[in-house]
């Protein structure tokens, strides 16, 4: 063997150790440069509703913080599950990242058999951005100044007796308040609470219940008149609109959540410099400024107990699906507030067995 070939040999060799080098040292390199170009922050619902105003916010404390671009794109459908589909099929990388709300990531698990994402094996959460009560509201020239005045109105006017909804969530409510007070009601399916109050503001639902963000402005506007505040307490946004258990309906006690999450697989120090820049105090701050306040504390998913097959109505057809609301179901999903640590299949078995029991 000549001397020329065998350097010829040695250096075809030690390339390719480098570029064997190079490309193991490449994951890490991409780790530590993280974030290197812009960041989505997808939403299932369309812009303007709660979900959308809290991403938009996260947004843009999120890019100051890390120093990059952060866009927020909405992809409404299916209440929110479209986008927790297609997120799973994004790259595991952490420039994908979701708002999911509690509908699309723990009570759609419990009521949609066929759901094409798992909330605890494809995603991986980042930080809760919101835990919050709803708010019912009617139209501004509606009569009724009380729950119950309008509980009347209803049964008096059941045909014109509908709600707006664009998630399970809200039509579980909806559907909660039914239950409690004997009154109609026809749910009508938007893409955003912010069209769900729209439809109240123009006429075309007589009631919504919703999310803060896009419902104080409107009320404190004189748009839409707050009848009530889901849960024991009032909020402070609205401190002159008294709690569902103030309006005599105690079960209606509703508290949502939305967190962040990225793609299950992405790598753990991605995940740590994300989950550390959503726990910021700049990004806390501007949260809680629309409404949201931080939960702590583990939450419990305690068994339903003692439903009657009378005590069931059944969800209408359509987006939301077809399985009957029981009363404790919203319970539970409020009670998934800390996602990080519930154990989802378990909460699923407990509203599944409420299901099946409301049919006996």
């Amino acid at each position: 063997m000549s001397f020329g070939h065998f350097a010829r040999g040695s250096i075809v060799g030690a390339l390719a150790l480098l570029a064997g080098l190079a490309a193991a040292l490449a994951p890490a390199r991409a780790q530590s440069d993280f974030p290197s170009r812009p960041i989505r922050i997808i939403v299932g619902y369309a812009a303007g509703g709660g979900n959308d105003i809290f991403a938009r916010i996260v947004a843009d404390k999120l890019g100051q913080i890390l120093g990059q671009s952060v866009i927020v794109e909405n992809k409404p459908g299916a209440g929110g599950r479209l986008s927790a589909e297609y997120v799973t099929q994004q790259p595991a990388d952490g420039y994908t990242l979701m708002v999911g709300p509690s509908g699309t990531m723990a009570l759609a698990a419990a009521i949609y058999p066929d759901l094409k994402y798992s909330p605890t094996k494809d995603f991986v959460p980042l930080a809760m951005i919101a835990h919050f009560p709803l708010i019912m509201v009617v139209g501004a020239d509606n009569p009724s100044t009380t729950v119950k005045e309008f509980v009347e109105w209803a049964k008096a006017h059941p045909d014109k007796t509908n709600y707006g909804s664009s998630s399970p969530a809200f039509t579980i409510t909806a559907e909660l308040l039914k239950l409690s007070s004997g009154m109609p009601g026809v749910m009508i399916p938007y893409k955003s609470s912010n069209e769900m109050i729209l439809s109240v503001i123009q006429g075309q639902s007589a009631l919504t219940i919703a999310d803060g963000p896009p419902t104080v402005p409107q009320v404190k506007a004189g748009k839409v008149k707050a009848l009530a505040v889901t849960g024991a307490e009032r909020t402070a946004l609205l401190p002159d609109v008294p709690s569902m258990s103030e309006a005599g309906y105690p079960e209606v006690d509703v508290h949502l959540w939305s967190g962040v999450f990225a793609r299950a697989g992405t790598p753990a120090p991605i995940v740590a410099k994300l989950q550390k820049a959503l726990d910021d105090p700049r990004s806390r701050r501007f949260r809680q400024a629309e409404g949201a306040r931080r939960r702590s504390g583990r939450c419990d998913a305690r068994p339903i107990q003692g439903h009657h097959r009378k005590r069931h109505r059944k969800i209408p057809q359509g987006d939301q699906g077809g399985e009957p609301a029981l009363r404790g179901i919203a319970e539970l999903v409020g009670r998934s507030c800390r996602f990080w640590h519930l154990d989802t299949p378990r909460v699923a078995a407990q509203i599944r067995a409420a299901i099946e029991e409301g049919r006996r």
